[in-house]
């Protein structure tokens, strides 16, 4: 990039900076509504509703309170949400077949959900971790080993049940290799052309996820176990871009970076280098520090909480997940109302 410009005081950069209208005029990104995802926990029961201690704010909802937060969402124009169940142990098992039961959790919430609100994007998570008695995201060897194949096959019988019950996006979050073209394919033969694949595509192993595990109940499971065989290094740059060529390859729609703000760097490079659609999650750890630090007073909220999300848009991101998408959604209608 070639930067043409004059020396001072004929160019005076703080000029342009004096002034509202011409910072607006200016601004290079922009934060609306639109690029905004809101995950969501959902929970067995009736009337039910659970504080998620690690994140303030957060709760797990059973389906019929998911269904009145969801009217609240469309109303703030948010255009998808993205659900994550909380599975009950005794549901739990080493093959994970929960996961691809046609009346399970997550199943019955997306139908209802489509039927109340059909314009709501509805985004499922493709991923054993909620199912299997050990928190791991795929069927385990007698080492403890994750088994890429044998994972895949359940992977895809997981994704076809979400297509089935009206989920317009899945999204497979485990990091076994080749399990995006197995699912295509899947999709396609089975007529559900149109379902589209958010891939995480550079899922790292990461220690932000440390809430995100206490609000599904895969925390206890794992019992200090890690991720490090199949999640990513957080060393690796280069790795990512491989990752997300071969998914985009397999027959991903649309790829994701996870976690967020740690890794804007790699946003940046996929989203520069392979042009292709870009997601990031702002994970549980990112939030849980964020409201630490602002349930303390020590960082505003509505100021820091924009900018953190004004940061994704400007490396590059089409959209973000992040539990901060509600409130920014009421902040945004305030301030163009």
């Amino acid at each position: 990039m070639n930067i043409i410009t004059s020396a001072f005081p004929q160019r005076r950069m703080r000029r342009m900076r004096k002034h509202e209208f011409s910072r607006r005029l200016m601004s290079e990104n922009t934060l609306t509504v639109n690029d905004l995802i809101y995950p969501m926990f959902v929970l067995e029961g009736f009337q039910r509703s659970e504080k998620i201690a690690s994140m303030p704010g957060i709760e797990r909802f059973s389906v019929d309170l998911l269904l009145k937060e969801a009217a609240e969402l469309v109303e703030l124009g948010i255009p998808l949400i993205a659900l994550f169940p909380v599975t009950p142990a005794d549901k739990k098992s080493l093959l994970a077949e929960e996961s691809y039961n046609p009346d399970g959790l997550v199943q019955r919430a997306v139908r209802e959900l489509k039927q109340a609100f059909p314009q709501l994007g509805i985004m499922t998570d493709v991923a054993l971790d909620p199912y299997t008695t050990h928190g791991q995201d795929g069927i385990i060897d007698d080492t403890g080993y994750i088994m890429n194949d044998i994972t895949t096959e359940i992977l895809v019988k997981q994704a076809l049940s979400h297509a089935a019950a009206g989920a317009d996006i899945v999204a497979p979050s485990d990091m076994m290799d080749g399990r995006i073209g197995a699912i295509r394919q899947a999709l396609e033969e089975n007529g559900f052309v149109n379902t589209q694949i958010m891939a995480y595509s550079a899922k790292y192993s990461s220690s932000y996820y440390g809430p995100f595990r206490d609000a599904v109940g895969s925390a206890s499971n794992l019992k200090g176990g890690n991720k490090h065989s199949y999640q990513m290094d957080p060393a690796n740059s280069d790795e990512a871009l491989h990752e997300v060529a071969l998914d985009i390859q397999e027959g991903a729609d649309m790829v994701m970076v996870k976690p967020g703000m740690p890794y804007l760097d790699i946003v940046h490079r996929v989203k520069t280098e392979l042009a292709v659609p870009t997601f990031a999650y702002q994970v549980s750890g990112e939030y849980a520090m964020h409201m630490a630090a602002i349930q303390n007073g020590w960082l505003a909220e509505k100021a820091i909480v924009m900018e953190s999300l004004l940061c994704f848009k400007r490396a590059g991101a089409d959209g973000i997940l992040t539990y901060f998408a509600k409130r920014a959604a009421q902040w945004l209608k305030e301030q163009n109302s």
